[in-house]
């Protein structure tokens, strides 16, 4: 029985729960929160064997297989390394950490301990995004990676936007990137997956919007655009806006002989014929083709549905179990640590750009919820 803890026990850690509550094989032996009353409210709703409000003591008394860190980013650091010196493998929610020079440490000392580590890029998991790796791995898309495009939107509405936008010390405000660092590393992993090389080129255009300016804010950067590009030729743009509409969470990928589009919104894969049909046959067949696999993506989702598979956090499910069999039967974590590094290493790269990266001293902020 592979026994799991969570340190942190915001909104986000109820989603990590009620995911590792349905994988066989594994027990919540404790959560933990600097907060006591959070972590008693987590282990009160659900069945956890014990809470904590030191993230060290529950590491040395519950001794735990695996830690998920679901603090704030600021905080990613310090947990999982404390983890892995303590002897826990460590799943770390998104983004993995502040710096890429944190991540190439915690992946150091993970594979220094014959630990392992992982990063919450869930949406890679999802039935869809699984669908179309697979496509890609088989050569549908023809030789090479011409071109991706990554679109990952966020509504600045509701209680959360309130907050941050009301809440000058918010905790997303402390982050070097603040809005932009709590949420880009999902559209990020995206195109980081299919880059080849170490340090692609990174260009980037980011402002406030508008109608965060209408509302006085002058901090929180909600408008982002991003070229990157490879020696070899691929490129890739990833856009993140709070005032697209439709607000898309999306991936289209392009080769030299057929594209793919994941809307994840949507849960539809969708694939485009890289040749023509010949004369007017061009503005009818495919209108036809592209209506028949939108009706398969239906009779598929309502499949999946009708198999109690089709929940939000499909993704994380399917992640969680993925790193939990790589630990018990020592192959490679689901999400190979290049990916890791490379997703880390374009964000600081964005944030240099952006002027929002601070100088190299380090935030010394430990286990807070993450909401």
């Amino acid at each position: 029985m592979l026994k799991v803890a969570i340190i942190g026990c915001g909104k986000i850690a109820d989603s990590h729960v009620e995911q590792i509550l349905r994988i066989k094989g594994c027990e919540i032996v404790a959560v933990c929160d600097r907060e006591p009353l959070m972590a008693q409210q987590c282990y009160e709703r659900y069945p956890v064997k014990a809470f904590y409000s030191d993230a060290l003591t529950m590491l040395r008394e519950a001794r735990p297989d695996v830690v998920h860190i679901t603090t704030p980013p600021e905080s990613h650091f310090a947990l999982a390394k404390m983890a892995l010196e303590e002897g826990s493998h460590v799943y770390v929610e998104k983004p993995f950490t502040l710096y890429e020079r944190d991540a190439r440490a915690l992946i150091d000392l993970a594979e220094s301990l014959g630990l392992k580590v992982t990063a919450g890029h869930d949406d890679q998991f999802t039935h869809v995004a699984r669908e179309m790796r697979r496509l890609v791995h088989e050569g549908f898309l023809g030789t090479r990676v011409v071109h991706m495009e990554s679109y990952y939107c966020y509504e600045l509405r509701g209680a959360y936007a309130n907050a941050l936008l009301g809440d000058k010390n918010h905790w997303v405000r402390r982050l070097p990137g603040k809005l932009l660092q709590n949420v880009i590393s999902h559209g990020v992993a995206r195109i980081a997956e299919f880059l080849t090389s170490e340090s692609p080129k990174v260009m980037v255009q980011a402002s406030i919007s508008p109608e965060l300016q209408r509302r006085g804010e002058a901090e929180i950067v909600d408008e982002l655009r991003v070229i990157i590009s490879e020696e070899s030729g691929t490129t890739a743009y990833f856009t993140f806006s709070s005032q697209l509409r439709p607000s898309l969470h999306s991936f289209h990928i392009y080769g030299d002989k057929g594209g793919v589009l994941l809307d994840h919104d949507q849960s539809t894969l969708v694939k485009l014929r890289g040749a023509r049909f010949k004369s007017y046959a061009e503005k009818f067949l495919p209108p036809l083709i592209l209506a028949k696999q939108y009706s398969g993506n239906f009779l598929r989702n309502v499949t999946v549905f009708l198999k109690r598979n089709f929940h939000m956090k499909s993704g994380m499910k399917y992640l969680i179990e993925s790193f939990y069999r790589s630990i018990e039967l020592g192959i490679p974590p689901p999400i190979p640590y290049r990916e890791i590094l490379l997703v880390a290493r374009i964000m600081d790269a964005i944030f240099e750009q952006t002027g929002t990266r601070p100088g190299e001293e380090r935030l010394n902020v430990f286990a807070n919820s993450r909401s």
